[in-house]
């Protein structure tokens, strides 16, 4: 049958630039081992498949694929496939211009912003568990980065529904020059059970006070080119070092230039270290899905 179908690029307002995820618009009637199939084919960084919501307090369920696994929660897919859903019309913003999105890590609160004719979306991120990652797993991580992580902030495991170990740099610059071992990241990630690895450090001049990179081998995505739940971890990772101001702020990311990419990305914590990510989508696919 035909289904509905998108691929929408996210954290940027030019197509190319940002992070594609797919989304099937009618999702009703495939098994996880179909999705599953079919986030393979697309070969994207995530895959997603919109259902009816089970529930009042949910506007739609999302699940969401990577070509490897499927994934509880994750940014850019959840900010992309609400563009999508509201530009076919299937779902109408409540009080606030706000959304609701179910997936598995539980419910997901978006808001929907307008500014000249632009959609700005942003998602308040799950709460975050962190752990400080052990001396010995530290050292491995250095060795498989190619540099030392043993700065003033030691990396840690973050925990929002996608498990990521972020480590700080000494700036933008050292994030860029990054060249890791792939293969050893993918068995440091199976053996440690994370998602991936998220590195960040800040810049010197512009606009934008970070720079980050994702890698996720283990997952089948060497490079993620721009990194919702990443960059929320992120925040929450600072935020819990006193790296940002006590009483919240607001700051852009950027990430994707090592993959020809130039993705932006907005957050904000507040006094209380609640976490929001957002950014402007495109849609640059538009069909069916014959399957």
């Amino acid at each position: 049958m035909n289904r509905s179908y998108k691929v929408v690029d996210v954290f940027t307002r030019r197509p190319l630039l940002g992070n594609p995820v797919a989304v099937v618009l009618d999702a009703e009637g495939l098994s996880t081992d179909d999705m599953q199939a079919i986030a393979r084919w697309t070969n994207l960084s995530e895959t997603t498949f919109v259902l009816p919501s089970t529930s009042v307090e949910a506007d739609y369920e999302l699940r969401i694929f990577t070509p490897g696994s499927e994934l509880p929660f994750a940014g850019h897919p959840t900010l992309g496939s609400a563009h999508a859903i509201l530009e076919a019309g299937r779902v109408t913003p409540r009080a606030g211009g706000r959304l609701i999105q179910s997936c598995g890590i539980g419910l997901v609160e978006l808001s929907i912003e307008e500014h000249a004719g632009e959609r700005h979306l942003a998602f308040d991120l799950p709460k975050a568990k962190i752990e400080t990652l052990h001396e010995k797993d530290r050292a491995e991580l250095a060795a498989i980065l190619g540099c030392d992580v043993s700065g003033k902030t030691a990396p840690a495991v973050v925990n929002v529904g996608p498990v990521w170990v972020i480590a700080q740099f000494s700036d933008a610059a050292s994030v860029l020059e990054l060249r890791p071992d792939l293969g050893r990241l993918a068995d440091f990630e199976s053996r440690l059970g994370v998602t991936g690895v998220t590195v960040f450090g800040a810049h010197q001049r512009g606009d934008a006070a970070i720079e980050v990179r994702t890698f996720a081998p283990s997952c089948g995505v060497n490079e993620d080119p721009v990194c919702g739940s990443g960059n929320g971890s992120v925040a929450a990772f600072q935020w819990s070092q006193g790296l940002l101001p006590a009483d919240g702020g607001h700051y852009v990311a950027t990430q994707g230039r090592c993959v020809g990419r130039d993705g932006r990305i907005e957050v904000s914590v507040d006094r209380s270290g609640k976490v929001r990510v957002g950014g402007s989508c495109v849609t640059c696919v538009d069909g069916s899905l014959m399957f």
